[in-house]
């Protein structure tokens, strides 16, 4: 399970070094056929590898609780991208990855079977399970050498951190050892509240790509350097007993576009490659690191490309789009490789890396990506009281009974899942609108059939700062342009153009749906829910939530308690709003839901 190389020229050995570590990284799990899966009860025994170990989490999206969450049954590649990680899903991915002789390992990584595997199973994550196998993995690092670091989209995502601005996640993270971060949601709490987090939180937080503006740098608005005007520490240098590890912080490149501009005006983000470069050849040059770390909240699909064309960073841990990938995928570039890799969400996943480090290289690195199976892992006393401390004031509110589900209701996927069709429908009913859209977040938990929807679940989907709902005419033609914009943004064949998210969830239509077809023309056949066309020139009541235009409405959670207090058992119709085409054989659809 570790990769060797050696070479007289520099690019040659990273490059064979790295492909070797990207083929060999694997899961301590994985099974071969004729080989029986892992016990459970040796599900985290690592042999200790290297001189050096990061532990990466990301995307927990506020869930200080065990949660079920199932992964997508549709995540689409398209272009260079169809039929690579991350876009494999369900049987694909299970022979992909060498998972079919193990269904607790299948159920972590995959929708299969999903309703009875967690039943059996039960939920995954919880920052108490959490920190007793992070706890595990730094005491038996190699050398005691061990760090924690986090993805971002950490202190958001539940109805706690909404109403205290993150700071939950903040203490939480302080008794977790989160060392380093970088960010996404957590600019939307706005700057005056993320530098108040930023003040009690124990580590750092890392971003090379998130710039004053002009004017805001003319009126001395604080940052890091106001020189470069970054406004946070680009990268820190981390010393592993003679070696030294280089961790770049890369936060999310889209948040004014992804969110309301007005949470952050003085900022701007991007991708930067031309920066990232030079960070990363001074580090290496004028530094003399031994290894490059690039912590990333670009998605993954971003980042392989990025690993395409900025040279020297050894692998990048990323988060974002919640893709959870067993193995490293290695990118080969012009002065050799990197690997790329992403967590998965929700607290479900802890990465455990260990580096072989030499002299003015990295010689090898061993990567595992461990499920967290609150039934494996006793939960910390300390961080259980925690929690329990934290949720005491809201938790007779969050705790309320709105109705029971008789079906599974789950986000996550690239089109209308049924938590999203819940939220549609209670748009259209409860706001009087012929036509409902709720935006494609890829965060959000399960609820399974027959368990009680409380309003801690509802919030767990619609905890944000821009929550408000609204009510607007729209024309036909002006839906479709919105169906078409955010269908490019999803299903872009070059990465860079790609926000992350999945498509727009919509009620009282359905439409086709061609992911590899040209800009524009990816979206056809709209009707209305009574089987008319869509008419390009009528006006329609249209309802929604989340929009980056500030509104005035209800928040959206206060909607949906209201439409489920009529409906104590909530039956949904099956649901036929989208017709996926072209995607025979893509090992990225699973078929409909």
């Amino acid at each position: 399970m570790t990769g060797n190389a050696s070479s007289t020229s520099a690019g040659v050995n990273r490059r064979t070094l790295l492909r070797l570590a990207g083929a060999a990284s694997a899961l301590p799990f994985l099974s071969r056929r004729g080989r029986a899966a892992t016990p459970d009860d040796r599900l985290y025994d690592l042999t200790p590898f290297g001189n050096a170990r990061i532990l990466h989490m990301t995307d927990t999206h506020a869930q200080l609780k065990p949660v079920y969450f199932r992964e997508p049954s549709v995540n689409i590649g398209v272009g260079e991208m169809q039929g690579r990680p991350p876009h494999i899903v369900g049987d694909a991915f299970v022979n992909r990855f060498g998972l079919a002789d193990d269904p607790r390992i299948a159920h972590a990584f995959t929708y299969l079977d999903f309703e009875a595997r967690a039943r059996r199973y039960g939920r995954l994550g919880g920052f108490a399970h959490l920190k007793t196998l992070i706890d595990r993995m730094r005491n038996e690092a190699a050398g005691g050498q061990a760090l924690l670091i986090d993805g971002g989209d950490l202190w958001q995502g539940s109805g706690l951190s909404n109403a205290l601005k993150g700071a939950d996640m903040v203490e939480a993270s302080n008794l977790l050892g989160i060392e380093y971060m970088t960010g996404h949601w957590e600019f939307t709490y706005g700057e005056e509240a993320l530098r108040a987090n930023l003040e009690k939180f124990k580590g750092e937080f890392l971003a090379q790509n998130v710039y004053l503006t002009e004017e805001a740098a003319f009126n001395d608005a604080p940052a890091f350097d106001q020189a470069s005007r970054r406004v946070f520490k680009p990268a820190i240098i981390r010393a592993f007993g003679d070696h030294r590890v280089a961790i770049i912080g890369q936060a999310f490149p889209y948040v004014p576009i992804a969110h309301p501009k007005r949470f952050v005006p003085d900022w701007t983000f991007g991708i930067r490659e031309v920066e990232m470069q030079q960070l990363v050849d001074d580090l290496r040059e004028r530094e003399k690191v031994d290894a490059v770390v690039l912590l990333s909240h670009n998605g993954m699909d971003v980042d392989l490309k990025l690993a395409s064309r900025v040279t020297g960073i050894d692998i990048i841990l990323g988060g974002h789009t919640h893709d959870a990938v067993p193995q490293p995928v290695s990118i080969g570039n012009a002065k050799g490789a990197t690997l790329v890799s992403n967590a998965g969400s929700n607290g479900k996943f802890l990465a455990v890396i260990d580096f072989d480090i030499g002299k003015g290289r990295l010689k090898a690195i061993r990567y595992r990506l461990l499920p967290v199976f609150s039934d494996l892992l006793k939960p910390d006393a300390e961080m259980a009281a925690l929690i329990e401390r934290l949720h005491a004031p809201q938790q007779a509110a969050s705790s309320k009974i709105l109705g029971q589900t008789e079906q599974l209701l789950y986000r996550r996927g690239n089109f209308n899942g049924t938590m999203d069709q819940m939220l549609c429908d209670a748009l259209r009913t409860q706001l009087d609108a012929d036509i409902s859209l709720s935006p494609g977040f890829r965060w959000g938990t399960s609820v399974l059939r027959g368990d009680a929807i409380t309003m801690e679940d509802v919030l767990a989907q619609t905890a944000t700062t821009y929550s408000e709902v609204y009510v607007q005419p729209m024309t036909g033609e002006q839906i479709k342009t919105v169906m078409e914009d955010v269908c490019d943004n999803l299903f872009n064949p070059d990465p860079y153009y790609q926000q992350g998210g999945d498509m727009v969830r919509v009620g009282g239509i359905s439409y086709r749906c061609a992911p590899g077809a040209a800009s524009s023309g990816r979206i056809s056949d709209l009707r209305t829910s009574h089987g008319d066309p869509l008419d390009a020139d009528r006006t329609y009541r249209v309802a929604g939530w989340a929009s980056v235009n500030e509104q005035q409405g209800k928040p959206v959670w206060d909607i949906v308690g209201d439409y489920l207090g009529d409906r104590p058992q909530l039956r949904l119709p099956r649901d036929t709003s989208v017709v996926v085409t072209g995607v025979e054989g893509n090992p990225g659809y699973g078929g409909p839901a």
